[in-house]
């Protein structure tokens, strides 16, 4: 069978578009696998919190502050009651050469209205059992026979001064708190000069800074 023109140009034209796709296929194929870059995997740092810084005593202050203003205003004022109490309590122990009664000030870190409610109480019943003690020195009698023979309670002139008529070395070794805190002894309480009187006697003097007038009264 002869092949025409035709038919050959035909074949010719059917395998160049084989030999053409066989090409392109090998192309898309791309480079070898022993030629590709391993991409390394992203690398997630954790970064752990901030530790957490300790609070300034400004801070805590100001934190104890705001939880304070929080509270109910009755509550606020309780303390203020609290603190006025024992600061009485306190001033007739310290008059009387007692101890302090000593105090945790729970009363401030609770948040309970209740609590501090009975805690006044405590420190009000305090206060008036030391005011009733202060009120009458053991020597209380003899004090008072004393200053009916000496001056008055409000008398100002050196070098003796009061009611026992105290000089300036006696107030300074006995009453140093009152005269530092209230000048010479005519500016102090009657119960004040008594109970400086008081501990002269305690320290073993007895009535012998008042030898006239102890006699007068017996005491000597």
């Amino acid at each position: 069978m002869s092949i025409s023109l035709r038919h050959l140009t035909l074949l010719a034209l059917v395998v160049g578009l084989a030999f053409a796709l066989v090409h392109t296929a090998s192309a898309d194929e791309g480079p070898g696998e022993e030629l590709a870059v391993p991409v390394a995997a992203p690398v997630t740092t954790r970064v752990a919190p901030p530790e957490p810084r300790p609070a300034s005593p400004l801070a805590t202050v100001e934190r104890l502050a705001e939880e304070e203003h929080l509270l109910p205003r009755g509550s606020r004022y309780l303390l203020a009651k609290i603190a006025h109490h024992r600061k009485e309590t306190w001033r007739w122990q310290t008059l009387m050469d007692k101890r302090r009664t000593p105090t945790s000030d729970t009363a401030r870190r609770s948040r309970n209205p209740n609590y501090r409610r009975w805690v006044l109480r405590l420190w009000t019943r305090r206060a008036d059992q030391a005011r009733r003690l202060a009120a009458n020195p053991p020597r209380k009698a003899a004090w008072l026979c004393i200053h009916q023979h000496e001056g008055s309670w409000r008398d100002p002139s050196p070098p003796y001064y009061g009611g026992l008529q105290m000089d300036l070395s006696f107030q300074r070794a006995y009453g140093a708190d009152l005269l530092r805190r209230k000048g010479t002894a005519d500016n102090w309480t009657p119960l004040e000069q008594m109970w400086v009187a008081e501990r002269a006697y305690r320290s073993g003097r007895g009535f012998y800074p008042w030898p006239n007038t102890a006699r007068y009264c017996g005491l000597l």
